[in-house]
């Protein structure tokens, strides 16, 4: 998957996720030939009791403990099956958490097995979550013989939608567009509008807003999903070959960079029966014999800044990725650190966002991430001897540019600064700030 700018986690070719215990840091405690298990459950006791149960049947298993911490999972690894409770929030026992959370994630991934937990009180829930594409249910309290007995029935393959290929319950790679924002929420309607289709593609956007995820999310979408997506950047002369293959499908990387000539022998190229998915800076430097053969829809990303909200949901989620991958514990964010965060800008987008979540993750020595850390690690050049500088002028500019970002704020602007509050009001007085 490309950056995967929005979501995604390094899987070592044929690995398949989870681990053998509840692990805090995501790190798999030892291998296993079994079924790879993610449980959704937001009770710990429930999830203990699982989770050993699962694990002496010889299968893997990951814990998330809500509908947010659950895709930041799935979108980084695949898994057998989902265990899915329906509710969440203190106090509610409707079911409509688990069933959004159900219904988005079949949108995302029409062949995933899930089996919901509920209560015995709740059939009518069960029932509507069968109805919305659930493989099982079963009820609390269970007995673990049935409980893995329906969990070896649901990682079962079965027969897919028509509009998803029967070579194979699944794509290749996860493709999941991490957002509870409108502008990813109309993003994601487009791509189950769209992928299904065979009409050509080509995805804009700011680089480093989730192009190339929203390219993998179109394809695993489409017909050809259990096939490999070849990825050809036109830029570079040798990877024209790979045009030649003759694949149900190909990803296009820059054809708006090409001269009209180069345009015309790429069209001339394409197989007549081949998808093209393109990825481009401008629709409109596509020439328009072109654009009709791969670029009949276009689909733009938002920038992060269009995103309301989700800049810390996917800070947490980069943490999440940062921690495992780094064998860190999960570490929390401060209050100063998610309004920097949230007030951006971030350079590159959310593949810049990503970066900074894990430098932080490396750099920190505890459990929590502030402001701080969030700034980018610079060593400032050697002056030249005869170089004269404005200290007094360039820490006026800096505290009153920290105070404007974190609405003179000052708490919030001296963490981002590094120091003490009082520091703080000491140059503040000093400059007559």
């Amino acid at each position: 998957m490309p950056v995967n700018s929005s979501c995604s986690t390094e899987w070592p070719p044929g690995d398949r996720p989870g681990s053998d215990s509840l692990s805090g840091n995501g790190q798999s405690g030892g291998a296993s030939s079994g079924l790879s298990v993610l449980l959704i459950d937001d009770n710990a006791s429930i999830a203990e009791s699982i989770a050993l149960a699962v694990r002496l049947a010889g299968h893997r298993i990951d814990a998330a403990t809500g509908p947010e911490e659950a895709l930041s999972r799935l979108a980084g690894a695949r898994y057998d099956v989902i265990l899915l409770d329906m509710n969440y929030a203190p106090g509610r026992t409707d079911g409509a958490e688990g069933l959004a959370l159900l219904t988005r994630i079949l949108s995302d991934d029409p062949a995933a097995a899930v089996v919901v937990i509920t209560a015995h009180s709740g059939v009518r829930i069960a029932v509507a979550a069968m109805r919305a594409g659930a493989r099982d249910f079963i009820m609390k309290p269970w007995r673990n013989a049935d409980l893995l007995a329906r969990i070896a029935s649901a990682a079962t393959p079965r027969a897919l939608p028509a509009t998803v290929s029967a070579a194979s319950s699944a794509p290749l790679e996860p493709a999941r567009l991490l957002g509870d924002s409108a502008a990813i929420g109309r993003l994601r309607a487009l791509i189950r509008r769209i992928g299904p289709t065979g009409a050509g593609v080509v995805v804009t956007g700011p680089g480093g807003s989730g192009r190339g995820l929203t390219a993998a999310a179109l394809h695993a979408a489409s017909p050809h999903a259990a096939l490999a997506l070849p990825a050809i950047d036109l830029r570079d002369d040798m990877a024209w070959d790979g045009i030649d293959a003759h694949a149900p499908a190909l990803l296009l990387r820059h054809p708006d960079r090409l001269g009209e000539v180069a345009q015309g022998r790429l069209l001339a190229r394409i197989g007549p029966g081949t998808r093209c998915i393109a990825i481009a800076d401008s629709a409109g430097a596509i020439a328009p014999a072109l654009a009709r053969r791969i670029a009949t829809v276009e689909i733009a990303v938002p920038p992060l800044a269009a995103r309301d909200g989700d800049a810390l949901l996917l800070a947490r989620h980069f943490a999440r990725q940062a921690a495992a991958r780094h064998a860190r514990p999960v570490p929390a964010f401060t209050m100063a650190a998610e309004a920097r965060i949230l007030s951006g800008p971030w350079a590159d987008e959310v593949r810049g966002l990503a970066v900074a979540v894990e430098r932080a993750v490396l750099l920190g020595d505890g459990d929590t991430i502030d402001a701080a850390l969030l700034a980018p690690v610079s060593v400032a050049p050697v002056a030249e001897p005869a170089a004269r500088f404005d200290l007094d002028g360039n820490e006026r500019a800096v505290i009153e540019a920290a105070l404007r970002e974190h609405h003179h704020n000052v708490s919030h602007a001296a963490t981002a600064l590094g120091l003490s509050r009082g520091a703080l009001y000491r140059r503040m007085a000093r400059h007559g700030l």
